[in-house]
């Protein structure tokens, strides 16, 4: 009993323990500097009781020595990383090319030398060839394709054909003669910036287009000047048909709407409702065009209402040509439809995907290495990276800024290959100004390398030229989410890559994208970190050490925890950058929450571990208060928030917070009685 009583009354150096628990006390509170305590106490031993100003000294030394301060553990206690068990599946390939070119169909000289000499296209490819024909002819139509195979021109084409061709010549006051619907304000400025290339013979016909984030007031005297070619989000298209009364559409005689998958997942359904209505009260005969990469159950429902016997193209088949009978056919092209999108995706011949397995606590230095090995080592290449929330966005644009790009030049002069690469990262999301998007969005398009992190406001549409990897941080929420986002590279026959990052725990994604066609191959984490040795900034320097030898497992771990270092470091550096970490953190949480009920059982939020998936924000520790922190979003606009939150907090139980819940969105019938209640 007496020795267990020391061992409580004796905690500080400073009584004089034996020699064997004073050496079990310095492993203990000063793990880096092991060796340092060892020597001290062979050296003086007649010395007991250490003084703390030595102590202080001995770690300083130690951590000049080390280039860190508090060594992450990044490879210990880490879940096995599974086999990943897949068939080989045969992918769905379309021919993206054919040989054709666009003189044979009949088209205006000027429209077919604008193609060949402003657009630099000779022939046309599979959608195009086939739906060219069928709206020339003024057929409705539904049309399916792989992202990348050319279908803005395929409608934009027939649609400037049609109008520059009209008997009385078009005025710029007749007002819309065609709507385009799109989901995202860059698809937007893409489709508009193609019209307008197409519209070059035909000045008379005028595009324009309509988006959130812009000036209405702009907006509105462009509507009374007069547009053609409206081209619209369909938010700001429906702001516009409620207050704007020069808007109308007497004369619209084409609708088409691109990515309408998209614009029902963005939840558009309503406003679509309101313009379709809108174009009914004031013309009921139009031709009418649907388009998308992936076809679900809310198209075919978008089908029904807006398209009229139309004529259903998927690439990836013959082309159907729908009977009269337009309601029992059309179910039946939409249940075939359907099938099909539940067996197999078609996936650009020249993408070659990956998978890496990487476990939470490694995903954040592996991200780094691979963007190091891709973007500095190796030839120059143009990346885009997808997460699944704005705050992630922001804060790992500034983590890796900061990080990787800043300070390579100043700590290596002497190696100039290296420094003179510099990492350009840009950021792209949707809580961002609209100003700020487009400049951004223009910037990608026009550079030859960079990096571009964003959230899905970049997946779907968007003709970035150049990208050669597509990284998927953050797995998508379904296989057609997936082709949507590694479609923004391998577009028209280039060639590209796409890497899509998983933990152990989510290995069972790859069998849900075999079962759905698509092949990726396994790309080992242990390649990825090996970069790492190329880079200096990352040696652990140590007195008697020269050379790094080759792929030496042991140094490449070393040099992995040194690069978390200076992420942890960084992130630590102050209050508010910790508070921006856990923010980050807080809106990854909520979006793993998130995933569809059918893939719960490959993200379910208990299977993450909150200590290892923290390691990837920069943290060093699990937080605790996670729900305590501001809402998302707030750096945008520091609004003060309203008082009524105020009773949220101090509710109790799920009754309270339905009571308040009607009471906000109560009809106003009953505010006498509310207010008794509150007395």
């Amino acid at each position: 009993k007496q020795p267990g009583a020391l061992k409580r009354k004796l905690p500080s150096p400073h009584g004089n323990p034996p020699v064997k628990r004073k050496r079990k006390l310095s492993i203990n509170t000063f793990r880096k500097g092991a060796t340092e305590a060892a020597r001290r106490e062979g050296g003086r031993s007649s010395q007991k009781p250490v003084p703390k100003k030595q102590l202080t000294d001995n770690q300083n030394e130690s951590q000049k020595n080390k280039p860190f301060i508090k060594t992450s553990s990044l490879f210990k206690n880490n879940p096995d990383i599974p086999e990943i068990q897949r068939k080989e599946v045969q992918q769905v390939q379309e021919n993206v090319f054919t040989t054709e070119s666009f003189s044979q169909l009949g088209l205006h000289p000027h429209l077919v030398s604008t193609i060949n000499t402003v657009l630099n296209i000779c022939s046309m490819t599979s959608v195009q060839k086939q739906t060219i024909p069928v709206l020339l002819q003024g057929r409705d139509a539904l049309v399916r394709s792989q992202t990348g195979s050319g279908k803005t021109l395929a409608y934009g084409i027939p649609l400037v054909q049609s109008l520059q061709g009209m008997e009385s010549k078009i005025q710029r006051s007749d007002g819309p003669y065609a709507l385009v619907l799109v989901p995202t304000r860059e698809l937007a400025l893409q489709s508009y910036d193609t019209i307008q290339k197409l519209l070059k013979p035909f000045t008379w016909i005028v595009p324009g287009v309509l988006m959130g984030g812009e000036k209405r007031k702009s907006e509105k005297a462009r509507l009374r000047k007069g547009i053609n070619i409206l081209i619209s989000t369909p938010g700001r298209l429906v702001d516009h048909i409620r207050s704007t009364e020069c808007i109308h559409f007497r004369r619209t005689q084409w609708l088409i709407i691109d990515e309408a998958d998209r614009i029902l997942d963005l939840g558009f359904e309503k406003d679509v409702a309101v313009i379709l209505n809108a174009l009914n009260a004031e013309r009921e005969t139009r031709q009418n065009v649907l388009l998308s990469a992936t076809l679900t159950e809310g198209v075919t429902r978008l089908a029904d209402i807006s398209l009229n016997d139309p004529v259903s193209i998927s690439i990836a088949d013959e082309i159907q040509k729908v009977p009269e009978p337009a309601s029992q056919t059309d179910r039946e092209a939409s249940s075939s439809s359907n099938c099909m999108e539940q067996e197999n995706f078609a996936v650009p011949e020249t993408l070659q995907q990956y998978v890496m397995m990487v476990p939470s606590k490694l995903k954040l230095v592996t991200l780094a290495a691979f963007i190091l090995k891709k973007c500095k080592f190796e030839k120059r290449h143009k990346m885009i990276i997808f997460f699944s929330s704005c705050e992630q966005v922001e804060f790992y644009h500034e983590l890796l800024v900061k990080v990787l790009s800043g300070g390579s030049e100043s700590e290596q002069p002497g190696r100039s290959s290296l420094s003179s690469v510099s990492l350009q990262f840009l950021r792209l999301h949707g809580d961002m100004e609209q100003e700020e998007r487009t400049e951004v969005f223009q910037e990608f398009l026009k550079s030859k390398t960079g990096i571009l992190l964003c959230t899905d406001v970049a997946a779907r549409g968007l003709d970035l030229p150049q990208v050669t990897w597509i990284v998927q941080y953050n797995a998508p929420a379904s296989p057609a989410e997936y082709i949507h986002r590694i479609g923004r590279t391998a577009r028209i026959g280039c060639r590209g890559n796409s890497l899509l990052v998983l933990a152990p725990s989510e290995a069972e994604y790859v069998s849900l994208l075999a079962s759905h066609k698509i092949n990726v191959s396994e790309l080992k984490m242990e390649e990825v970190l090996a970069c790492l040795m190329k880079d200096d900034r990352f040696k652990v320097r140590r007195p008697g050490s020269k050379k790094s030898c080759g792929k030496n497992p042991q140094e490449v771990r070393e040099r992995a925890t040194v690069l978390q270092t200076k992420f942890e470091n960084h992130v630590h550096s102050s209050e508010g950058s910790v508070r921006w970490a856990k923010k980050a953190l807080q809106s990854f949480l909520c979006a793993y929450t998130a995933y569809p009920r059918n893939l719960k059982h490959i993200f379910h939020i208990k299977s993450l571990h909150l200590g290892h998936v923290a390691k990837s924000f920069g943290l060093r520790d699990a937080p605790q208060n996670l729900t305590a922190l501001p809402a998302a979003g707030s750096k945008k606009k520091n609004k003060p928030r309203p008082k009524r939150s105020e009773p949220l907090k101090k509710s109790h139980g799920k009754r309270r917070l339905a009571e308040i819940l009607r009471s906000e969105y109560s009809s106003g019938m009953d505010t006498a009685g509310a207010k008794v209640k509150k007395k």
